[in-house]
């Protein structure tokens, strides 16, 4: 007996600027989909289950939206329909590497660097609302614990990327 296709529908999106309409299966994952369809794989597939958040991308419904984190590995490209998503291959400017990238470097957080394109976008994501809603520079250490507290690293690589992301924040905090 052939077994029978799971059901598929058709989905418009935007990844990284440049939009898609394409037939995907209902449950494909975001991350297989970035990676076998799009060649995109700068965003990584570690657990599978959503926790170690290595396949953090950016999520908006509209170009002036906030963004919002998204776990890759455990969302349905079809859940995405109208969507806007950034990965880590998006952020990037046309003259190199991103702010964030370049913090990242100068604060020596790479270690294995796997887990660094999940922090790298909740990064962004971090900037993005504290751009929005600043917060006192007294409480920015828990708003960076917020946006990246549960993100794992097991290089331990923690201190050097949250040092980097709060150099990036007091940046927006200060204008």
């Amino acid at each position: 007996m052939t077994p029978t296709p799971p059901p598929s529908r058709v989905i418009s999106l935007w990844i990284n600027g440049k939009s898609l309409r394409r037939e995907v299966a209902a449950d494909l994952k975001l991350i297989d989909f970035l990676h076998e369809e799009l060649g995109l794989t700068g965003t990584k597939f570690c657990c599978g289950l959503g926790v170690c958040q290595a396949c953090t991308v950016l999520t908006r419904s509209a170009p002036t939206a906030l963004p919002d984190t998204l776990l890759a590995c455990v969302t349905p490209v079809s859940a995405l329909d109208g969507q806007l998503i950034d990965t880590v291959e998006g952020i990037a400017g046309p003259n190199g590497l991103a702010p964030v990238q370049q913090a990242f470097l100068a604060h020596f957080a790479f270690q294995c660097g796997y887990c660094t394109p999940g922090f790298v976008m909740a990064t962004v994501a971090l900037l993005a609302r504290l751009k929005a809603q600043p917060v006192p520079v007294a409480q920015l250490d828990a708003a960076i614990e917020a946006a990246l507290g549960a993100h794992v690293c097991r290089c331990t690589g923690y201190a050097r990327y949250h040092a980097a992301a709060r150099e990036l924040a007091l940046q927006v905090l200060r204008g």
